[in-house]
């Protein structure tokens, strides 16, 4: 791939970035998902950094395990992560590391205030080992997709803590989680960014009655970045501050009809990327990223055009994006029934060389980054 192609944004060392799935939560059989393990990337982090680097993506989202780190409270194992930070380190690439993706240590009650007092103490000691393995500005995701997290978590029994009537309660809890992250990793490094991770969305009604529950549910994606900013329940701590650099996650099945289906690409109730974009600038007026965004299979290729000239079109409005991250960047077991999900850039990892590359949308993200090059500032 052309190199040239693959341009810096203002904020990131490249515009395309690629992201290792890595969540850790408890599924309802009560096992432990481990996505860095179960696509070897914990073994090959650094031949995936090499051949993503070689590619012309010189940023990742990846992820620490915090049920692994912390063996027993505050008491921290690195054995698991110094591996994959120094093959980073070695390879030139920056990373986005995620400090909570869903998973937690064992017997730690989720809504304890405990909780908090123990992730913030886990994200000062995870800055320490940072800064004294890079003089590299470092980059955090405090809490990935709180909105989904509380939902799938708090109301849908999808994850742990496996509630049905706590997701107001889990989001707040959250909330806290990031704002005492946010605090304990800038005591280490005042220099650290922060970029947040939330689903984008849209919902429509089925019918007139529904208008009202449908703008509510579209709404509440707002919520997490409010109560950060501090705009929505004050006491929480929140403040502008603490907004640094918003990421969006968006998917094919992120618009929907309230109660009903998926409201498919071309469907005349579906809304552009670019209008949701604008939105959220227009609400924040923060630099954005796409921190997530991919489709399945032979739909991997027309979604990346898609995505890619949404977002052309909501910089030429005004509006900041500085990054696009393929996610997951490799193909995975899925979440539920362990099949193979054919998401990614690269395939699965292999003993004898170095993960396959997916041919079609390598293509497409080259002809992609030339575009995205020509209208990047400089």
């Amino acid at each position: 791939m052309p190199d040239a192609a693959f341009a810096p944004s203002s904020t990131f060392a490249s515009f395309f970035m690629g992201g290792f799935e890595c969540s850790t939560h408890l599924r309802k059989r009560n096992d432990r998902l481990d996505l860095i393990a179960a696509t070897r990337h914990d073994m090959t982090a650094a031949d995936d950094y090499a051949q993503l680097h070689a590619l012309g993506l010189r940023t990742v989202r990846d992820g620490l395990r915090w049920h692994l780190i912390e063996t027993s409270a505050g008491r921290y194992d690195w054995s698991s992560f110094l591996g994959m930070l120094r093959a980073a380190n070695a390879s030139g690439i920056q990373v986005i590391w995620d400090l909570f993706h869903y998973g937690w240590p064992d017997g730690l009650d989720i809504f304890d205030p405990r909780f908090i007092d123990r992730f913030a103490a886990f994200a000062a000691a995870a800055a320490s080992v940072m800064r004294q393995e890079s003089d590299q500005v470092p980059f955090y995701c405090p809490v990935n997709e709180i909105s989904h997290f509380a939902w799938a978590g708090g109301a849908k029994r999808l994850m742990s803590p496996f509630r049905t009537d706590s997701a107001a309660a889990l989001k707040l809890q959250l909330v806290r989680a990031s704002i005492a992250a946010i605090e304990a990793v800038r005591a280490v490094d005042p220099r650290a960014r922060i970029v947040h991770a939330e689903p984008i969305i849209h919902v429509e009604p089925q019918s007139e009655r529904d208008t009202d529950s449908a703008e509510a549910f579209r709404t509440s994606q707002y919520e997490a970045m409010d109560m950060l900013a501090g705009r929505l329940h004050p006491e929480l701590g929140g403040r502008p501050a603490y907004l640094d650099i918003l990421g969006v996650n968006f998917y094919p099945d992120n618009q929907w009809f309230l109660n009903g289906n998926t409201i498919p690409l071309g469907h005349h109730r579906y809304r552009p990327l670019c209008q949701l974009l604008q939105d959220i600038s227009h609400r924040y007026e923060r630099p954005l990223a796409i921190t997530e965004t991919g489709a399945e299979g032979s739909a991997r290729c027309a979604w990346l055009y898609y995505v890619v000239r949404e977002v052309m079109s909501a910089m030429s409005s005004g509006v900041a994006v500085d990054g696009l991250c393929l996610y997951p960047v490799t193909d995975y077991p899925g979440w539920m029934d362990g099949r193979l999900c054919e998401t990614g850039l690269l395939g699965v990892a292999t003993p004898t060389g170095p993960r396959r590359l997916h041919l079609p949308l390598a293509n497409e993200l080259i002809a992609s980054a030339e575009l995205v090059r020509q209208q990047l500032p400089g």
